[in-house]
């Protein structure tokens, strides 16, 4: 039975530092995840000016509650989201000048109603070429809070970043939300400012939700990162194609902060046993996987783990709501469904949806295009088990998330039946 020990979680990984860097004292993070993007969310903060010490198992951050030490930096996000759009809305806590730019995939995504929010704050927030798009500069000082509505719709990051911002600013923050995807990455930020001594207040008014951040700064910490969520998806997909399959994960059971584990649950639905335990979630394949429809609004970065394996399902498989699934590191239901009918699939998709019917009869040799996208290459890595002689046009492009998820996969896929 193979066991797979999954690298830290990316967005906790995220989170943590900017926790720390805003933190009063030194924090140290056990266990997070080193990766392109989190290697550039730490470089980020060096430019900033925080202090970032890095041993195989720890990092240890300098915590500036003022905001960034440095007065002046140009930071280059790479091409992670949550450098990209966390790192300027902590910028804009300190005294002084910040540019930001990021790699062509990144710029192309959006983070307009994030920075609309901050300059509705009083924040001197300037793109430099697109609207709502890097590169862009900061003046910053230091901000005020209050009331401010924002629509995260596209992003729950967007929120995430304003709650992380609020204890910086002097009067602290109260966000209303006019649409929301992803609620358990919002339910991750709270739970972990929590951790940092931030008690956030959450009620419904007027049929919106409303987020009260108070002022006062954050705790310095030791912090463990769990295990991602979003790759162990991965692995028990794995287990559920696979008949006689077994996957465990340990580490990533009851409790755990990441909404994504709920995917074992759409797993069970389909047929694979799951057990769910305080030390750990195992999934074992039974032979058969049913079709469903099923809502990823709340889990949607797993989608395209989903969509991998439903040619492999008795009946059709219909996934609903994932419309900000396009707006990732690339169109990722455009990218499912042109690959699944590379692998011979019949697929259809709307603006939010994408439905996938049973079968595959790709010959041998089908190429995955990858979009450059790490989701993309690790979910199709599990259609493989099925499919022989999947390879990918760019198969290093994991190094995102999981530079090791090749090596890895293959071990489990040694150790799995058949």
């Amino acid at each position: 039975m193979p066991v797979v020990d999954i690298p830290g979680s990316k967005s906790i990984t995220a989170r943590a530092l900017f926790l720390a860097a805003a933190a009063d004292g030194v924090t140290t993070l056990r266990r997070p995840l080193r990766s392109d993007d989190t290697e550039g969310f730490a470089e980020g903060l060096a430019a900033l000016g925080h202090r970032v010490g890095r041993t195989p198992d720890a990092w240890q951050v300098d915590g500036c509650p003022q905001g960034p030490p440095a007065r002046e930096a140009d930071v280059y996000c790479r091409d992670g989201a949550t450098t990209a759009r966390f790192l300027p809305t902590l910028a804009a806590a300190g005294h002084g000048t910040y540019r930001f730019d990021a790699s062509p995939q990144m710029r192309r995504r959006p983070m307009l109603p994030l920075t609309r929010a901050l300059r509705d704050l009083g924040v001197d927030l300037r793109h430099e070429r697109a609207e709502g798009h890097h590169p862009l500069t900061v003046r910053a000082a230091g901000v005020e809070g209050g009331e401010v509505v924002l629509d995260a719709g596209q992003s729950s990051q967007y929120l995430t970043a304003l709650l992380l911002l609020g204890p910086l600013t002097r009067k602290g923050l109260r966000i209303r939300v006019t649409d929301l995807v992803s609620v358990p990455y919002v339910e991750i930020t709270i739970a972990m400012m929590r951790a940092f001594g931030v008690e956030v207040v959450r009620e419904t008014v007027l049929g919106e939700d409303v987020f009260a951040v108070p002022p006062g700064g954050y705790r310095a910490t030791s912090y463990a990162v769990e295990p991602d969520a979003s790759t162990a998806s991965y692995f028990f997909a794995a287990a559920a194609v696979t008949p006689g399959g077994e996957v465990t994960v340990p580490g990533l059971g009851e409790g755990a902060l990441q909404g994504d584990l709920a995917f074992v649950d759409v797993l069970r639905r389909m047929g694979a046993e799951v057990s769910v335990r305080p030390d750990g979630t195992t999934v074992r394949g039974t032979g058969s996987l049913r079709g469903l429809t099923v809502n990823m609004r709340d889990i949607s970065d797993t989608m395209p783990t989903l969509a991998a394996i439903a040619p492999f399902a008795s009946g059709p498989v219909r996934i609903e709501d994932v419309a900000n699934t396009r707006v990732k590191e690339c169109d990722r239901l455009d990218a499912c469904a042109e690959n699944l009918r590379r692998l011979g699939a019949d697929v259809r998709t709307g603006p939010d949806w994408i439905e996938i019917h049973p079968g595959a009869s790709a010959a041998a040799g089908a190429e995955i295009k990858s979009y450059g996208d790490h989701r993309i290459v690790m979910s199709f890595a599990v259609a493989g088990l099925r499919v022989p002689g999947i390879s990918f046009d760019d198969p290093g492009c994991v190094r995102k998330t999981f530079p090791g998820f090749h090596e890895a996969f293959a071990a489990v896929r040694a150790g799995l039946p058949g």
